[in-house]
């Protein structure tokens, strides 16, 4: 860590001086490609939705952690968002209402609940620095264990990538072929809950879902094919988060919403791009 730290020192601005910004630099390079991996996917099962429900049940994963008495609550804000997204995944396979419906209503239900039992007493304001979330605040052993995450995560895609392409485009003939849809699925929604409920403290509540699409979604517009889409989200992810960053820095604003804001100039940029390429 330290020689990375004597890395990022080399640079030629006022902001790699201070430990904090090294800290936040490191944590923005482990978190963009893993998102922009995982959002590939998220948007081409057209499961934005559902990521974005994923991030608001994180109140109710820190209150579950507050009444167990636990210091950090990150352990049951993890454990929440796996079960709230096999929940979805298993009552969205009954096909007793759309999609959209049944996200909404359990999106809905958690965040309410967490809410309830965070603001008894008075007591919701400690836990609103979630809602923006502060990427400085990021620990060396934090960046530790996203590493583990991003590497871990990195494996299993390389793994189950193929079959889990097969059963976004057409889960029939991805049974026809014998592939488990329904592991495929929780193998996704699992890795998307632990990489969202990791991530929230830091890309905050009400923004992380944004930082998760914005970056495929502008590779979606300009690649012509699946592995361009896969780097071209990541370069947008890695580059749009260092400058969110940076940004933030020198305008004293929410790293968080920055970041997000420069995935979405790159967004439109690619979407004009696009339409003019049609025209």
């Amino acid at each position: 860590m330290e020689a990375l730290y004597n890395l990022i020192g080399l640079l030629p601005f006022q902001f790699a001086q201070y430990t904090f910004m090294k800290n936040a630099l490191l944590a923005v390079i482990i978190i963009t490609p893993l998102f922009a991996l995982l959002g590939t996917m998220a948007v081409n099962n057209k499961m934005a939705f559902f990521s974005d429900a994923l991030g608001h049940s994180a109140f109710t994963g820190i209150a579950i952690g507050i009444l167990l008495g636990l210091k950090n609550p990150v352990l049951s804000m993890v454990a929440f968002g796996i079960f709230l997204g096999l929940a979805i995944s298993r009552v969205k396979s009954f096909k007793t209402a759309s999609t959209d419906t049944i996200i909404s209503v359990f999106s809905s239900v958690s965040v309410a609940l967490g809410i309830v039992i965070l603001s008894k007493n008075g007591g919701f304001s400690k836990y609103s620095s979630y809602l923006i979330g502060d990427i400085l605040i990021v620990t060396p052993s934090e960046i530790l264990y996203m590493a583990l995450v991003l590497t871990a995560s990195y494996i299993i895609w390389f793994i189950i990538y193929n079959r889990l392409l097969i059963v976004s485009i057409n889960s029939s003939l991805a049974s026809s072929r014998g592939i488990n849809c329904a592991l495929m699925e929780n193998i996704f929604v699992v890795m998307l809950a632990v990489s969202v409920m990791l991530s929230v403290k830091w890309i905050g509540i009400l923004t992380i879902n944004s930082l998760l699409i914005l970056p495929p979604a502008a590779a979606r517009n300009i690649a012509l094919n699946s592995k361009q889409y896969h780097f071209i989200s990541l370069f947008i992810g890695v580059i749009s988060g260092m400058t969110g960053l940076i940004l933030s820095f020198y305008m004293g604003t929410s790293a968080g919403a920055t970041m997000v804001l420069s995935s979405a100039v790159i967004y439109f940029i690619t979407l004009l791009f696009k339409k003019s390429v049609r025209k």
